[in-house]
């Protein structure tokens, strides 16, 4: 495997609750949009369902779309991601979603993760294989 490491900054976003009753999770659908920078070149979107605790904190599910370039392959592919944010700073995992690449990207999987330390860069690692 190889690893791609570098930042994404985060260009828009948005949150709509859908639930939200006393004493039980606040249930959300975030989404936004990102532009990558480092071994991954291009733009990112993604879409969260966020459940945010009433003892704090919230924990989120997601598919985040990325398309550009990976090491001189380009095209797009889904990412399968999972994580927790405790109010300030956030930080996930991330799995290639199998059979979504498209273009030079049609046979990527891999691992891999974030970190948002707060604000709109965030930190990332994919760990990678063609094939």
């Amino acid at each position: 495997m190889t690893q791609a490491k570098g930042t994404f900054e985060v260009t828009s976003g948005t949150e709509e609750t859908y639930r939200d009753g006393d004493g039980e999770p606040k249930l959300t659908i975030a989404g936004g949009d990102q532009r990558f920078s480092g071994d991954i070149q291009g733009k990112g979107s993604v879409k969260w369902f966020m459940c945010y605790l009433p003892t704090g904190g919230a924990r989120f599910v997601g598919i985040q779309r990325i398309e550009g370039s990976i090491d001189g392959h380009t095209g797009s592919f889904l990412i399968e991601s999972v994580g927790d944010h405790n109010g300030r700073a956030s930080s996930g995992t991330w799995k290639v979603v199998a059979g979504s690449g498209t273009g030079d990207l049609a046979d990527i999987s891999g691992t891999g993760g974030f970190e948002a330390p707060g604000g709109p860069t965030v930190s990332y690692t994919l760990d990678y294989r063609f094939g």
